[in-house]
């Protein structure tokens, strides 16, 4: 809206808008429609799509990649290039409904049309939607259990459960650890497991002293999700296998 306003494509009562002007109630708000560019650059960048319908999709977020932003190098500018086009009446260029961070890998939903925005949105809102993530830690920890530290004083709420551990020479014990998180808090998995002691591996954000590995990026992808399609009413459950970087610690027998 924003941009719009700044492009002049917005009128209040017949006037052009400014960002400073206050709404009162009663006005005549419309949008209008920009003029299509032919020399619209589009982004070439390949995302593996895990599921789609006419509705919305669920593709696999690679590592290094923004969600959405400023930049022109978004997952979001990639979905329309990825995605076919819904047939439905009030189809929009696919937009992505949650977030995932720049160096995390995983499932990420986008929505296909107006109406599936609003309900995965209330969906995300009422915690109808469950991610499993998988991330490497550091260190020896408890076979599961549960992060309630608060977050930027705020309740955050994190369950764990271990399912492979081996040791390493650097790091004393890696492991690979399943994790639900029942909260939303921006960087939660990551500064919940830092505060218990056990960062994930190539975080370089949350980490201890001398415990930093460097140009292997991020050790944490949301590996499974779970919800009532809003439209055909029908249970979605769907995996991504974790990076080839896992499996380089942990073997390829980790059924994850």
């Amino acid at each position: 809206m924003k941009k719009a306003i700044k492009k002049e494509l917005v009128r209040i009562d017949g006037k052009v808008a400014t960002t400073g002007w206050f709404i009162k109630g009663g006005e005549c708000i419309e949008l209008m429609e920009a003029s299509k560019k032919t020399s619209f650059k589009r982004l070439n960048l390949p995302l593996e799509v895990v599921f789609e319908d006419e509705y919305l999709a669920v593709v696999n977020k690679p590592a290094g990649i923004l969600v959405s932003g400023n930049c022109f190098k978004t997952v979001a500018n990639a979905l329309e290039q990825n995605l076919s086009k819904s047939q439905e009446s009030d189809a929009i260029s696919p937009k992505p409904v949650h977030r995932l961070d720049y160096p995390t890998t995983g499932l990420l939903v986008a929505g296909k049309t107006s109406a599936s925005l609003v309900q995965l949105g209330r969906l995300f809102e009422g915690k109808k939607i469950v991610k499993t993530y998988y991330a490497v830690t550091i260190g020896k920890m408890k076979p599961k259990g549960e992060i309630t530290t608060p977050i930027d004083d705020k309740e955050a709420h994190t369950v764990y459960e271990i399912v492979k551990t081996v040791t390493s020479p650097r790091f004393g014990w890696l492991n690979l650890v399943k994790l639900h998180p029942k909260t939303g808090r921006r960087h939660q998995l990551r500064k919940h497991l830092y505060m218990m002691g056990n960062p994930i591996l190539g975080d370089a954000t949350y980490h201890l002293p001398d415990l930093l590995l460097k140009g292997k990026g991020l050790y944490l992808h949301a590996g499974m999700i779970e919800f009532v399609h809003p439209f055909s009413k029908k249970p979605i459950v769907l995996h991504k296998e974790v990076p080839s970087k896992f499996r380089k610690i942990f073997g390829d027998t980790l059924g994850v």
